[in-house]
């Protein structure tokens, strides 16, 4: 059921992204004359192709260690119109291409007017896209941290934001005029009009904004999440979104000034009156709405829960409300995002947080990776190949990278670090991420950039990313402290692991976990979900908990660790009382009733599956003086006859006796089915023993394993599969079943005394 009402809210998202992209002003594009029918139908299947490619994309990225969003942007760039998606096939409605980049071209050409890679449509979904993202961000900011570390924090933010945009800025002014002849009208005015340009602004704006998920991965792994550069890293990182937000909404107020002295006479000297009080009536709008959001918050989650029950209702209705209030933003003349944002921020210390993020988790990961594919489809990449955006693209990154280093060095050397810890500081800084991408893609669309700047901000966007993650490591290699004068008693994280079974149980007891200290009252915030790292703050305590792969790692003080096993313990304890009512005996009515089930199974059923029976290694006269032993020596014969599908037999040994510890696999009739699964084994392969009981017991040879009915084991099925790729693991093990009890299977199969007739036995089954 829950899984249904996401689907009809992402399908009601997706509906209202279509509607409000066909009213209002959005950018231009070609009228190529088509029906409303088969717009649509090019805008399905633009959806589908960039859906398609930016998962892949983003999967191919996380591979090599790079953040997802490089790989959906990489992906828009390929099958974007100015790339594949340009290249037309046959004489019809795709003549152009998929993306109509060959008429945009010759249009452009012609007309002299540069249309937008993306359609309206396209646009407004991208758009909406943007909003849930910075609503969302908004959600995940840690308030509490925000204040308690207000002051280096804000030390560090100013001064990379400042030092950032400044250098942004003026790189613009004094160097577009010589590589771009179109901008030489900055060269004619003096430099400080000229930094006040709708693209010096947003070229400064650009380089600003930090991505805090890049970095915290690097310092979760280097095991420095509560060192004193990493606190300082994550609280100057949060400000610094912030305080990028605030600069957009100054620019677009002193762009909104300039617009309005230019409509109103051409006043050729700059009022920097009229300026400054734009530029404050945009700040008061911000800081009023955040001010009026964090103090309504609480009412508005309580009118919220008092209203509607259905979690669902209640997550839309808060993400309307960041809608309503992103488009008040824009009517204001600040940027949509901000108000989402403000809204996120709002709502972050509700108990409401938890169930918005969950309940929008799918539609962010639908929508979310459609925006980077569509910001990249709008680098032409002839463009961004050229020599000057090269070039111009260098200096641009190496000074927006030098801008983070000394911006944040320089104020943290005033707060108590050392040369060392301001270097770690600033490359924690570095990275830009998808508030950089969204102003970009604001300043094309409200064509205040041009194609060429706008790859530029992509390449320096891209280029951060990449160098900073290597660059912290080295940083932090040495094992010197970054603070001048360290604190005698400083506590030293420590770094507590636990190692689960499988991928997916660790998952889940992370889940659980978090919840446990959310259930005390503890602030929790996802700051990488393609990394699994989370925060876990109260007060004086930070926790840090990532998940890789099958273990969980925890970081805290010696102070906190107690605190941390102890609520191990419970999850521990939850989780075990969870796998005893699962793993309880069926009764032997409700066995006797599944075997007469079994029995009325139409013959034939399964059938294909006993295809996988033809490579399974046949052993008759099996014998064994113990269940491990039987084990041990099954697996050895299936690595021995398949020596391509089983790697590690150690591995899949103990695979197997993992499985049997966990709950015994003997049945009735002497049928017994061990199985396990691990990523050494390549498919699904296994064996079929015929137990030779001749001067045993009553309970056979292998008396040590548990059967349901008592009786002595007779025929072995062992099956081992991969445990991470899809096999018909569990179809493979049913047919099995069904072929051994339908009419007196078992028994005819432990009368074979060859491998040929048990491999006979198997192909007459029906």
């Amino acid at each position: 059921m829950k899984s249904k009402k996401t689907i009809v809210f992402a399908a009601g998202v997706l509906a209202a992204a279509c509607a409000f992209a066909g009213h209002g002003e959005v950018p231009p594009y070609p009228n190529f004359g088509l029906p409303r029918t088969e717009e649509m139908m090019f805008l399905v299947l633009q959806i589908g192709v960039i859906i398609f490619a930016a998962k892949l994309g983003g999967m191919l990225a996380s591979l090599v260690r790079l953040p997802s969003i490089l790989g959906e942007l990489a992906a828009g760039i390929l099958i974007g119109p100015w790339a594949l998606g340009g290249i037309g096939f046959g004489s019809g409605l795709f003549a152009d291409g998929l993306f109509h980049g060959a008429a945009l071209r010759e249009i452009s050409a012609t007309t002299g007017v540069a249309f937008d890679a993306a359609s309206p449509a396209l646009y407004g979904i991208a758009t909406l896209a943007s909003v849930i993202l910075l609503f969302l961000s908004g959600l995940e900011t840690n308030l509490k941290m925000f204040l308690k570390y207000s002051f280096v924090g804000s030390m560090v933010g100013v001064g990379g934001v400042v030092v950032s945009f400044v250098l942004g800025d003026l790189c613009a002014v004094l160097l577009l005029p010589k590589f771009f002849g179109h901008f030489a009208y900055l060269g004619a005015m003096p430099i400080a009009e000229a930094m006040t340009r709708e693209a010096p602004l947003y070229m400064g704006i650009m380089s600003t904004a930090t991505s805090v998920g890049i970095t915290a991965r690097i310092l979760s792994e280097k095991k420095k999440m509560d060192s004193e550069e990493g606190t300082t890293i994550m609280a100057g990182a949060v400000i610094d979104d912030v305080l990028g937000l605030i600069v957009l909404a100054i620019g677009n107020g002193i762009i909104a000034a300039n617009a309005a002295m230019s409509s109103g006479g051409g006043q050729s000297a700059m009022d920097w009156g009229a300026i400054g009080l734009v530029a404050a009536k945009a700040f008061g709008v911000w800081l009023g709405a955040t001010v009026i959001g964090v103090f309504a918050a609480r009412r508005i989650s309580a009118f919220l829960k008092a209203s509607f029950r259905s979690p669902v209702v209640i997550a839309t209705m808060a993400f309307g409300l960041s809608l309503m209030l992103a488009g008040f933003f824009e009517f204001m003349g600040l940027a949509m995002i901000i108000g989402a944002y403000v809204m996120g921020l709002a709502l972050s210390r509700t108990d409401l947080k938890h169930m918005i993020q969950e309940t929008l988790s799918p539609v962010y990961t639908f929508l979310v990776p459609i925006f980077f594919c569509v910001m990249g489809m709008m680098v032409d990449v002839s463009q961004l190949c050229s020599a000057p955006v090269l070039l111009f693209g260098a200096i641009y990154t190496v000074l927006a990278i030098a801008a983070k280093v000394l911006g944040c060095m320089v104020p943290s050397l005033c707060c108590g670090f050392n040369v060392l810890g301001g270097l770690r500081i600033g490359a924690g800084m570095v990275p830009r991420g998808e508030v950089a991408l969204i102003i970009a893609g604001i300043g094309l669309s409200s064509k205040y950039l041009t194609q060429e700047i706008f790859g530029i901000g992509i390449l320096m966007t891209l280029v951060t990313t990449v160098v900073a993650p290597p660059a912290l490591v080295a940083l932090f290699k040495p094992r010197k402290n970054g603070m001048r004068h360290p604190k005698a008693n400083h506590s030293t994280s420590r770094e507590i692991c636990f190692e689960m079974e499988a991928r997916d149980i660790a998952d889940y007891v992370t889940t659980k976990l978090v919840a446990e200290f959310r259930d005390e009252g503890f602030f929790t915030s996802l700051l990488s979900k393609e990394d699994n790292i989370w925060e876990i703050a109260m007060d004086d305590m930070e926790i840090s908990v990532r998940r890789d792969g099958r273990r969980i790692y925890i970081q805290c003080t010696p102070e906190e660790e107690a605190m941390v096993m102890t609520a191990w313990m419970e999850v521990a304890s939850k989780v075990n009382d969870l796998a005893r009512s699962i793993s309880k005996p069926m009764r032997r009515d409700d066995f006797d009733k599944l075997l007469k089930d079994t029995e009325k199974t139409k013959k034939g059923a399964g059938r294909n599956m006993l295809r996988y029976m033809q490579g399974f290694v046949m052993l008759p006269g099996f014998k064994a003086a113990s269940k491990r032993e039987a084990i041990e020596r099954i697996v050895a014969e299936i690595a021995k006859e398949c020596p391509n599908h089983v790697t590690d037999v150690k591995a899949a040994t103990e695979a197997v006796l993992r499985r049997e510890a966990s709950m015994p696999t003997g049945l009735d009739h002497g049928i017994a089915v061990p199985h396990g699964r691990d990523p050494s084994v390549h498919g699904i392969v296994g064996a079929v023993a015929i137990v030779d009981n001749s001067g045993a017991g009553p309970k056979g040879c292998i008396a040590d394993y548990e059967m349901i009915d008592n009786s002595a084991v007779e025929v072995i099925v062992l099956t081992i599969a991969n445990d991470q790729a899809q096999t018909p693991y569990l179809q493979l093990m049913a047919s099995i079943s069904r072929v051994l009890r339908v009419d007196d299977g078992y028994q005819k199969l432990a009368a074979c005394t060859t491998v040929q007739e048990m491999k006979q036995f198997f192909r007459n089954a029906k």
